[in-house]
């Protein structure tokens, strides 16, 4: 399932245990598509705290508790960690992250808490969410079958890949325009892993935020800049992105386009690709400063009109409007480029 439809799904779930339907959700997928980022997100968007059990680094006794004598009866001193909601907060989410990783006796002990969100005399406070998250077993990592007592206790969904939707997050993000180019321009990397050949490093949305980072620190250093890009998302794709940096000396002028200039569309796909991108992160930047926003969306819409391939303009205008939302609707150049590409899909 994509990213976009799965924050819908954990949104709702971490509201409905106030009405008593909270089901626990298991997240499957392999490494660096963002299930954890995904969690956090809805942590934030709440402002609730994500508590981020690790069970493959615990022991059965760290997760059921210590147990002490009083008097003829023994006792058990609950963890800290687990939730509580005078010293946390009423509403948060638990977060067993790597749950696949735990070996058969520690999965064992966490039965309990999730089906019935309690261990011994321990309760999960009724505002708490449980998530989970972990890699498949054809994934080359560490990973236990899953029990199917424990599986039973969750429902279960599979993250996907989708473009569209890490693009939207990229941008959001404020990560770099020539990495969401790149990836307009080459979308087959967004994520490419063969778990045969089990790599160091590989394209994946994770290593992708890495890039952006080395392109903001060795960006400067065409010495380190192929080697460090590399690093990040393996070596055939770090070599295709320092060239597609590289290429972007022969971009237009954006500031001419944005000032209604007549501008030309380049002929290169590769830097048609990089202007639009380019153009997205201009509209969001003028939404977020005091000037002209109507005047800066409206230029961009005519420029997208003259793209060779109309479906180009519409991939721009598309992302656009995922970033900076209704307010594109209100420019008057919208209606007249709307009618130019009425033959093409614009949303999905």
């Amino acid at each position: 399932m994509r990213p976009a439809q799965l924050q819908t799904i954990l949104e709702r779930e971490f509201n409905s245990t106030t009405e008593g339907h909270h089901t626990p959700v298991m997240l499957w997928g392999p490494p660096g598509v963002g299930k954890s980022q995904m969690v956090a997100q809805i942590g934030e968007r709440h402002q609730a705290p994500v508590i981020d059990i690790r069970l493959s680094q615990m022991e059965p006794s760290d997760l059921r508790g210590i147990p002490f004598r009083t008097g003829e009866q023994v006792e058990w001193a609950i963890p800290a960690i687990l939730p509580d909601a005078k010293r946390h907060s009423p509403a948060g989410i638990l977060f067993l992250d790597e749950i696949t990783s735990a070996p058969p006796s520690v999965s064992a002990a966490a039965y309990q808490l999730i089906l019935d969100r309690r261990l011994g005399e321990y309760q999960v406070p009724e505002g708490w969410a449980i998530f989970a998250a972990g890699n498949r077993q054809g994934d080359k990592g560490v990973t236990y079958t899953m029990p199917a007592p424990l599986a039973n206790r969750f429902s279960h969904f599979e993250v996907e890949t989708h473009l569209d939707d890490w693009v939207a997050w990229a941008y959001q993000s404020g990560i770099d325009e020539r990495v969401i180019a790149f990836l307009r321009f080459r979308p087959e990397l967004l994520f490419d892993f063969d778990p045969a050949h089990n790599p160091a490093a590989f394209p994946s949305p994770r290593s992708w935020e890495f890039a952006h980072r080395a392109l903001q620190k060795f960006g400067d250093d065409p010495g380190l800049l192929q080697g460090t890009l590399q690093a990040c998302v393996g070596p055939a794709a770090g070599i295709e992105l320092t060239a597609f940096v590289t290429s972007l000396d022969k971009m237009p002028d954006l500031d001419d386009i944005i000032a209604g200039n007549e501008v030309p569309v380049p002929d290169e796909i590769d830097l048609q690709y990089a202007v639009a991108a380019a153009l997205v992160g201009r509209a969001i930047r003028a939404r977020n400063n005091t000037g002209d926003l109507n005047g800066t969306l409206g230029n961009i819409l005519n420029y997208a009109g003259r793209f060779p391939q109309r479906e180009m303009g519409v991939m721009l205008v598309s992302d656009m409007h995922r970033a900076i939302g209704e307010a594109l609707f209100q420019v008057p150049e919208f209606t007249d480029w709307a009618k130019a590409i009425s033959d093409v899909m614009l949303y999905e």
